[in-house]
């Protein structure tokens, strides 16, 4: 799992006009809690108009919710910032 599999799953859902998908994993691998796997910490900005009327909350919500699964498995860290 890597940036593209984010990218493809939030670009499908939120058809947005601006995604940028970052993998920040190696500023967090001296953590302990890390996995250490390399694709483990990740920044989302968007800006998609599925997303526009709803307040923060709810946007970050939408995007936990499409990425659940990676969140299970994969994502131990994710940030998430709505552009409007």
């Amino acid at each position: 799992m890597d940036e593209s599999t984010i990218y493809k799953k939030l670009f499908i859902n939120f058809k947005p006009s601006f995604l940028k998908v970052e993998n920040e994993s190696h500023l967090h691998s001296n953590h302990a809690q890390s996995p250490k796997s390399g694709n483990s910490h990740f920044s989302i900005t968007i800006k998609s108009e599925a997303l526009n009327k709803l307040n923060r909350v709810e946007g970050q919500r939408k995007v936990y919710n499409v990425l659940r699964e990676e969140m299970k498995n994969h994502i131990h860290a994710l940030k998430i910032k709505i552009l409007i």
